[in-house]
């Protein structure tokens, strides 16, 4: 079988030919270094003109369009295109990144500018609204954002005399920003009478408030503040493309080719008129100056850049040159010389030399050129044009040798013979014409198979054949010189290649990705000596795969560089190179192929190296060599955590059921239940899908989850206290390094983490936002002041927190594949590993950004777990075949076997480390993992006898392990905790059921036990009393749903998923009897009362079998239930049966024969019961909740006094109601802790104590039942009813009226609401009882006032000046009243103006900032901020909301 990895080669980026000057400007510096600083298609590029040698920054994934210069003209901002857009900020020097700016912007990034100390950056996006951000770039956070203009930005500048000041200009518009706070605030600049209301396209601000722009029509207009001082008139012929401010004055550049400077008063300097010297030509246009000392950097449309010294300046220098706008799609390599010839819609052809990187000849066509080739000697150039016409050129001088046109339709593709005879011209017209060289490219035959255009072709080596590819995925071959089709299929594979460019056939197979029948490969060139192929894609991947690449999918190295599609890709004579050209970039790349270094030089690779390289990632597709997945990880990849409805979901569809609700609101409801009940214990411990999550505290405590609740245990006392600020699954944990805070992370639609204290069980902050489905995993860093943390998304976003502030500090896409472990560097906070499926990757923080790259490890493996070592370069992973890896920055040094089995835990000590396996055994090691200095194997055995239970089977899997006092702490796949002596014996402290649900749940008749089963196959018996412990437990053959104990204790009915049911003693849990008459799960079993007679079994299968219990027979079937058996219950005197059923029906059957009976409702609530589980009738009709269609009762469980129905519903809660709970929708207490739904709930004999099963989540609760008189001391766990019906005393109607407000407004395209109103005359009036009586008595105004304005003169328009404000907002708002400067003035609102009411002279000052109406306001009381106000205004964007601080002296 074919090698199906990637290949051992490399390719770097050595040079790229061309600049972007087409719809980019002012993208061209000088660095400090005095290197030329540029970019072109996805590259930013550095230039060392001196030494003629070139870097790369290739941070970005599309293409550049905007650069920003940092004022130190080391750090270089650049912002690119795309769905997501970002930016990066880099430096010169090194070309690594320092910090990504992500997260604001869609489309693209237009412009971008440094503030004058190059602490703020400003961008602008490419969005509808233009939106403006400024941000800390180093931090990567966004200080202000504001809509830019409707239309498009074309330049921004800080004011760099006044700070927190900028200017924009644009599509007929400039405008003066200023930055408060978090606002940006515009003025629009004032044209007037000075200059014509026009396009500005760029501009540079001097001292004074003065701001120099440069108008389409070529004059630069100079503004004073926001108004237009004066214009200097024809600066230019045509528009003004790009200024430039230095130490000097000023540069402009125009569309006239003309580079005008001018002094810093803007009087001219000097003019260079590049069309007129030597390199210029017609049309050339400047679209970017760069003016320092007495150099002058220019760059033009077509992709030139000039550099020109001031005091020659007829003589510019061309140091770079490129193709012009237009696509490229011609490439051909010279045969036997380092020559790349290129050809573009631009109607050009150039001649490259790849060793001296410069453009040699240059030759302008009539047409297009589409395709181009060099004959076999190297003489000749053919060039086949887009109006189907070919020329051929002589290399040498360029001059033609012949013209030929034969086809209508563009020729793509054309080919010379090895033996240099035949020229093969394929056309889109679906044929190939084959012309003979020597006969003056006569025509000598005709290849017509093909059904559409032809794409790409190869000769044979003998000449004798040529195979095609074209449009319709069709590979076709030919006879040659004649042009017959060969059909037989055997002479197919006799035939040798002297090229390979087609992209279908056997020997390129793997380029294809699996299942696509996409034709997204443009070209394709095998290099035969090295048995490698490169391909050039639409998305503008270059890609490296071995040849011949024979199943698809193969691995291959990918590059990254060109932006959008690469048309061509060749290797170059000698294999030295691979020239790629894009498309609509038009940009030429030049990489340097090299051979893989051994890994032992790879440790010292100069930086920039490792740079280029670590952007040649890994192909995603499976590799063959990847060992089988262990069964354990195999399931949990699998788990999804989607739920179809989340407790986020639960306000919104209360909203949708508010009408049912209503029409129920005219009956008194029931009110909730004066006891209640409080988290008392849980017995579980979440082992089987998490891992990790298992810590000692600073007090000695045990911290852990289950279910939705964080657990504290305290192993002295054998009590738990609770975190219960989590209303879904928790499924992670970490603890901070002072081992006093927690963070817990849980499932949800957007979910949360909260980081809250282990001694208080206070929340200190919860964190969402980010994160969807669920958080797998977080991790604090060593200060404890930042928390890392992974969703459950597709992406496995990573999140980097300042979890005090709530803050997002950066974000990114983590894998595909799932991670299971996220750690930050103890050493260096910036720096993080994530690891999981078949990766390991080491990040680090680059502003908002994090920048990953791939441990390298020869074949992939999946990691379970990761630790850092005793230096900041070393980590510690564990595989899941039981190696532990020890890297060194992201090189594998070396691995060790630990276990049979994965690694699922390791924890680094002072000196060494510890791990735990699947295998059960825990391992303490060196510091370097060379000695295992000792193991304990967790068995049976070695069980202490102070133990809480009883381990379930030997060498459990181990998922947590954990150091601390004296002792290591293990947690186990079946949901054990342990604490092992380091002396040898083990103790176990909590555990609970394992995976599976648990659905079956019994109290004992008068002892405080309770026996549970669950699908993981166990019976368990477990004491209620302080003990807290699993006292017997019974492996069963197969899963239960159900059980209960016989009314004198000594028995237990287990009924089981297939359909069969045991009685077992129930002390020593060994049968007595087991029947098997059903086919379907037994949902529930009941024994009659009093002396036990009777067992009732329901079934699935719709059906209740009664059997005497003494007799060991069936006696009776209860018949005529339409669908599945889900509740039954006995009455008091053991002869009748009350039946729940899956379609919502509520049965009764006489026991023992099972006959239907039908009870009417009034009889039904005489009827005593022995017990009450059921959740239908009458007399729990208020326990269904407003959402019932979306959400279960589960289970009910009354209590003996029969004053308190518990019950456990599908959304995890538990919840008490007053019994009978009749009407609908009762109020009641609820209680959250259970994550998804709640199976089953029983009270003790006693009442005493309830509890509670929990389906998935596996957990056993416990609740004590708090008598009426006791207070509820933390009402956090108890929540009353969902809805205030309206007679809990109501609202005062004015409330009520002021609750309802709305103000919400439709919103227009900009975001100023739209002021509709009725004038008073036209309104209707509506009589109401508080009206206010008409103020005014004077007739209603005429409908228009008809004036006569034929004679007046128009007059100026003059500004209108708020004097007096009468109103104030009291109709709908609190509290907005106040004294100010010791009771001399008072301040309040109305409309959208804040006023300052003077006292003693009756005058008013006014804030008038706000653009809508004023809702509240507030002073600042602090000595230290004396005449403060804030005021909230009514807005769309509510970002907007609240920005407004001013100080009162001056509003």
């Amino acid at each position: 079988m074919a090698d199906r990895t990637a290949p051992n080669y490399h390719l770097r980026l050595e040079w790229v030919y061309g600049y972007r000057g087409h719809q980019c400007r002012n993208n061209l510096y000088y660095t400090a270094a005095k290197e030329i600083v540029y970019f072109v298609a996805g590259v930013g590029v550095v230039y060392n003109t001196r030494e003629h040698k070139q870097k790369f920054y290739l941070g970005h994934n599309d293409d550049i369009i905007s650069l920003a210069l940092h004022p130190e003209q080391v750090l270089v901002a650049t912002g690119q295109v795309g769905k997501e857009p970002y930016i990066c900020v880099w430096d010169s020097y090194t070309v690594q990144t320092v910090s990504i700016l992500k997260d604001v912007h869609t489309h693209g990034i237009a412009c971008l500018a440094f503030d004058v100390d190059g602490q703020c950056l400003v961008s602008v996006g490419l969005d509808s609204k233009n939106t403006m951000c400024v941000w800390d770039w180093r931090r990567g956070k966004v200080l202000a954002t504001a809509p830019g203009h409707t239309d498009r930005i074309f330049d921004i500048s800080w004011d760099l005399y006044q700070p927190s000041k900028l200017v924009s200009c644009g599509v007929k518009h400039i405008k003066f920003w200023s930055i408060c706070g978090n606002a940006l605030t515009p003025k629009r600049g004032v044209f007037g009478k000075t200059g014509d209301l026009q396009t500005i396209l760029c501009l540079a601000c001097a001292r004074d408030e003065v701001t120099y722009s440069g108008a389409l029509n070529g004059d630069i207009y100079v503004w004073k503040g926001i108004n237009l001082a004066r214009t200097v008139q024809g600066a230019h012929g045509s528009g003004i493309f790009s200024m430039n401010a230095c130490e000097e004055g000023f540069a402009t550049g125009g569309r006239d080719g003309c580079v005008r400077l001018w002094d810093l008063n803007f009087k001219p300097i000097t003019v260079i008129d590049l069309r007129e010297t030597d390199q210029g030509y017609k049309g050339l246009s400047v679209r970017s100056v760069c003016w320092r000392g007495d150099h002058i950097l220019v760059g033009t449309q077509d992709s030139e850049i000039f550099e020109v010294v001031v005091h020659e300046r007829n003589k510019p220098f061309l140091i770079m040159q490129g193709h012009c706008e237009g696509e490229l799609w011609a490439l051909a390599v010279h045969p036997t010389k380092p020559l790349a010839m290129t050809g573009s819609d631009d109607r050009s052809v150039r001649i490259w030399s790849l060793i001296d990187h410069a453009l040699i000849a240059r030759c302008n066509m009539e047409e297009p050129i589409r395709c181009a080739a060099v004959s076999t000697d190297g003489i000749h150039l053919a060039l086949g044009m887009k109006d189907g016409s070919f020329t051929v050129l002589r290399v040498r001088d360029m001059t033609e040798v012949v013209h030929v046109k034969d086809r209508k339709e563009a020729i793509h593709e054309l080919k010379y013979s090895p033996d240099g005879a035949h020229l093969a011209v394929g056309s889109n017209e679906n044929s190939v014409d084959i012309y003979g060289v020597v006969q003056r490219y006569k025509k000598v035959g005709e290849c017509v198979g093909s059904t559409s255009f032809i794409t790409h072709m190869d000769w044979s080596t003998d000449s004798k054949y040529l195979q095609t590819n074209d449009g319709n995925g069709k590979r076709l071959l030919y006879k040659m010189p004649s042009g017959k089709e060969v059909t037989n299929k055997e002479e197919f594979k006799l035939v040798q290649w002297s090229t390979w460019t087609c992209s279908l056939g056997p020997e390129v197979n793997g380029i294809w990705p699996k299942y696509s029948d996409i034709n997204d490969i443009n070209s394709v060139d095998a290099n035969f000596n090295n048995q490698v192929l490169v391909t050039a894609d639409d998305y503008g991947l270059v890609k490296l795969f071995r040849y011949p690449c024979l199943k698809k999918g193969a691995k291959f190295k990918k590059y990254l560089g060109h932006s959008a599609h690469i048309t061509n890709a060749r290797w170059s004579h000698d294999y030295q190179w691979v020239i790629t050209i894009g498309g609509a970039d038009h940009s030429v790349f030049q990489w340097k192929f090299i051979p893989e270094r051994k890994s032992k030089d790879a440790l010292h690779i100069a930086p920039q190296e490792t740079l280029t390289e670590s952007h040649s990632e890994e192909s995603d597709s499976d590799q063959s060599d990847v060992p089988e997945m262990d069964s354990e990880i195999e399931q949990e990849t699998q788990l999804t955590y989607r739920r179809q409805v989340y407790k986020e979901d639960l306000p919104q569809l209360k909203e949708q059921c508010k009408e049912k609700q209503r029409a129920s609101a005219t009956k008194k409801r029931v009110s909730p239940p004066s006891s209640s009940v409080r988290l008392h214990f849980i017995h579980g411990y979440r082992g089987y899908d998490c891992r990790s999550n298992l810590f000692y505290t600073q007090t000695g405590e045990i911290v852990y989850h289950v279910a939705g609740v964080g657990v504290v245990y305290n192993r002295q006392q054998n009590t738990q206290r609770f975190y219960l600020g989590h209303d879904d699954d928790i499924l992670c944990l970490a603890i901070h390094p002072l081992k006093d805070y927690v963070a817990t992370g849980q499932v949800g639609r957007d979910s949360s983490i909260h980081i809250w204290d282990s001694e208080m069980l206070k929340t200190l902050s919860v964190l969402k936002g980010h994160h969807q489905y669920g958080v797998c995993a977080v991790d604090f860093s060593a200060d404890g002041k930042r928390l890392a943390s992974v969703g459950l998304d597709d992406n496995h976003t990573i999140v980097l927190w300042d979890w005090r502030k709530g803050e997002k500090q950066s974000a990114i896409r983590g894998s595909k594949d799932k991670i299971f472990v996220i750690k930050i560097n103890p050493y260096m906070p910036e720096k993080l590993i994530t690891a999981g499926i078949k990766h390991i990757k080491f990040w680090h923080k680059a502003g908002g950004g994090l920048i990953g790259r791939k441990g390298n490890m020869g074949k992939t493996e999946t990691m379970m777990c990761a630790v850092y070592g005793w230096t900041e370069e070393m980590v510690f992973s564990g595989t899941s075949t039981g190696d532990i890896c020890i890297w060194k920055d992201m090189y594998l040094i070396k691995t060790i076997k630990a276990h049979d089995g994965p690694v699922f835990s390791m924890h680094a000590l002072e000196k060494g480390f510890v791990t735990g396996g699947k295998d059960g055994v825990v391992a303490l090691w060196d510091d370097t993992f060379e000695h295992c200095l000792k193991t304990y194997a967790v068995k049976r055995a070695v069980l202490a006898p102070g133990s809480k239970g009883l381990l379930l089977e030997d060498n459990p899997s181990i998922r947590a392990i954990s150091l601390g006092h004296g002792h290591i702490l293990v947690g186990t796949k079946n949901g054990e905790i342990l604490e092992v002596d380091k002396s040898g014996p083990i103790t176990l402290l909590v555990q609970g059921h394992m995976e599976g649900e648990v659905w079956g749940l019994a109290t004992h008749p008068h002892l405080p036990i309770c026996a549970t089963v669950s699908d993981d196959k166990t019976l368990r018996i477990w004491d209620l009393s302080p003990s807290h412990c699993m006292l017997a437990v019974r492996k069963l053959k197969k899963g239960g749903r159900c059980c209960c104990f016989s009314p004198d204790g000594k028995a237990l009915a287990v009924g089981l998923n297939d359909g069969s049911f045991l009685i077992v003693n129930a002390d020593t849990l060994e049968d007595l009897v087991s029947f098997h008459h059903r086919k379907d799960v037994i949902s529930d079993i009941r024994f009659s009362p009093g002396a036990g007679k009777y067992l009732a079994v329901a079934s699935c299968d719709s059906f209740v079998d009664i059997y005497n219990v003494m007799s060991s027979k069936r006696v009776g079937v209860c018949k005529g239930s339409q669908s599945y058996i889900t509740h039954l219950d006995w009455d008091k005197r053991g002869k009748l049966l009350q039946v729940n059923t899956g379609a919502k029906e509520q049965l009764f059957f006489e026991a023992p024969r099972g006959k239907k009976q039908t009870i009417p409702v009034s009889e039904t609530e005489k009827i005593d019961w022995s017990s009450w589980s059921c959740v239908l009738g009458p007399s729990c009709e208020g326990i269904w909740p407003v959402v019932s269609d979306v959400t279960e009762v589960t289970a009910s469980s009354l209590s003996s006094d029969g004053k308190v129905l518990a019950t456990g519903d599908d959304f995890g809660y538990v919840k008490l109601f007053r019994y009978p709970v009749k009407g609908k929708f009762g109020k009641f207490k609820r209680y959250v802790a259970h994550s998804t739904h709640v199976t089953n709930v029983r009270w003790t004999h006693d009442d005493a104590l309830l509890v509670t099963a929990g389906g998935a989540d596996t957990s056993l609760m416990i609740w004590t039942h708090e008598a009426e008189g006791h207070r509820d001391t933390r009402q956090c766990d108890s929540e009353e009813s969902d809805i205030e019906s309206e007679n809990d005393g109501g609202y005062d109607s004015d409330v009520t009226r002021e609750n309802e407000m709305n103000y919400t407004i439709k919103a227009l395209s900009t975001n100023v609401r739209q002021m509709l109103g009725i004038k008073p005359h036209l309104q209707q009036k509506e009589p109401s009882v508080d009206e206010r009586p008409p103020v005014s008595r004077a007739l209603p105004q005429p409908e228009k006032l008809q004036t006569n304005n034929v004679g007046k003169k128009k007059r100026q328009i003059e500004d209108l000046v708020l004097e007096l404000v009468f109103g104030y907002r009291g109709n709908d708002c609190r509290n907005n009243v106040h004294y100010l400067n010791e009771g001399a003035d008072i301040i309040y609102h109305t409309a959208a103006v804040g006023i300052v009411f003077n006292l003693s002279t009756a005058s008013q000052s006014f804030y008038t900032e706000h653009t809508d109406d004023i809702l509240c306001l507030t002073i600042n009381q602090h000595p230290k901020f004396p005449n403060v106000v804030a005021t909230g205004q009514e807005t769309l964007e509510t970002c907007q909301s609240l920005h407004h601080l001013f100080m009162c002296g001056t509003p």
